[in-house]
């Protein structure tokens, strides 16, 4: 899981408190304490449960991280003395924000990398080829002479194919060999 139950709680936190009161955020406190009280013991009594219920361990970690979060609001507006909780002005809340999203944005790359790589093997294309004997030396002999193996030569050769409108396949001449990779194949 990317997210722990203290990341989700302190991007709630951080978002739902913006604005309030401390009074509004000492509420807040109260029914954290109580849901958290409420979500441990859920965990004590033997329960059914039911299928798409979400996970009474889960539920019971993600009330006591928010418990923890806004206590620390809590705390931040009385340490400031502030009416108003403004999570710009909380440099612990504003520093966690910019690195959970720093790690959002990773992970966004990521996904996305990991995505275009699956598209580009989707377009791989592994063959077996049997060449009748006459292809076959004609294709060895373009390989030795230009010190690639049969497969090497075969992709270069496949590489350069060309259709037109009608349909026909041609290759424009060329001569096989070791080149630099370009842009284009990187």
């Amino acid at each position: 899981m990317i997210w722990s139950s203290e990341d989700v709680a302190r991007d709630q936190v951080h978002r739902q408190a913006a604005g309030m009161t401390m009074r509004q955020v000492q509420r807040a406190v109260e029914e954290a304490v109580v849901r958290a009280r409420e979500t441990r013991e859920e965990l004590r009594s033997p329960t059914v449960v039911e299928e798409f219920a979400p996970d009474p361990e889960e539920l019971a970690d993600r009330w006591a991280a928010l418990l923890t979060e806004w206590r620390r609001v809590a705390a931040h507006l009385a340490a400031t003395g502030a009416d108003v909780y403004d999570a710009t002005l909380d440099e612990t809340g504003s520093t966690w924000a910019r690195g959970r999203e720093e790690r959002r944005a990773t992970a966004l790359r990521e996904r996305a990398a990991w995505a275009e790589r699956q598209r580009e093997a989707r377009d791989e294309l592994h063959a077996e080829l049997w060449l009748g004997s006459a292809a076959g030396r004609r294709v060895r002999a373009v390989a030795a002479r230009a010190g690639l193996t049969p497969n090497e030569v075969l992709a270069q050769l496949a590489e350069r194919v060309s259709v037109d409108d009608g349909g026909a396949v041609s290759v424009a001449p060329f001569t096989p060999g070791r080149a630099a990779v370009t842009s284009e194949e990187r």
